[in-house]
């Protein structure tokens, strides 16, 4: 049970994936991140790290910018047509403004130019897994507050965004067409299974859900 319990624990951990056709600069790599306790798990291109990695894992990817049979940005791409927000740090050797402004405009955190300093290096995979952690965070309570919203009847959703937007009590009841009694017992019920406390937290709960 015990066992278990280590394994799921485990697998929730942020992974920094290593992706580089230079076995060297790989093996380098896998144990910058080894010695400073960050899992990884290294492919020498993005065919192999696409076929065996789980790219809805947390974590972060490090990846050459240039390789044999599919660039970093050839990634990039494969990634966000599969849906991962994964985020990445391009490693090159060869500084190109052109590809580094494509690359950070299609969600990369970070283009760092080899030879690196190591401390650049981790502070970059330390940044990208905040953000990787905060996104998910953020996906998390938008999945709680939406399933609040479904609880809500289709009237109860018309009081919430009407009241939200800013009217009172009896603009909504004119809006809609129902007596200022019948808004307030929709309204009660509505804060209620939205779990607000206050209008203030309606409004940034629907604010959240329109974002969303």
């Amino acid at each position: 049970m015990q066992n278990a319990q280590v394994k799921t624990d485990k697998s929730a951990e942020p992974v920094v994936y290593v992706i580089d056709d230079d076995a060297e600069m790989r093996s380098a790599l896998v144990d910058l991140f080894t010695v400073t306790n960050k899992r990884t798990s290294a492919f020498p291109n993005g065919l192999e790290f696409l076929k065996w990695a789980d790219v809805n894992a947390p974590g972060c990817i490090v990846v050459d910018m240039r390789m044999p049979g599919g660039s970093g940005l050839d990634l990039q791409s494969q990634l966000l047509a599969l849906g991962s927000k994964l985020p990445l740090i391009f490693l090159t050797a060869h500084a190109d403004v052109p590809t580094s402004v494509r690359a950070m405009k299609a969600g990369a955190t970070d283009f760092i130019t080899k030879p690196f300093i190591n401390q650049v290096l981790l502070d970059a995979v330390d940044h990208a897994i905040r953000i990787d952690d905060e996104r998910r965070k953020s996906n998390e309570e938008l999945k709680r507050v939406q399933a609040l919203a479904d609880s809500l009847t289709p009237r109860e959703q018309e009081v919430m965004h009407a009241v939200a937007s800013g009217l009172m009590n009896k603009q909504v009841a004119y809006q809609l067409g129902i007596s200022e009694m019948t808004v307030k017992l929709h309204r009660m019920s509505l804060m209620r299974k939205m779990q607000c406390r206050s209008l203030a937290d309606l409004v940034r709960k629907v604010e959240q859900l329109q974002r969303g």
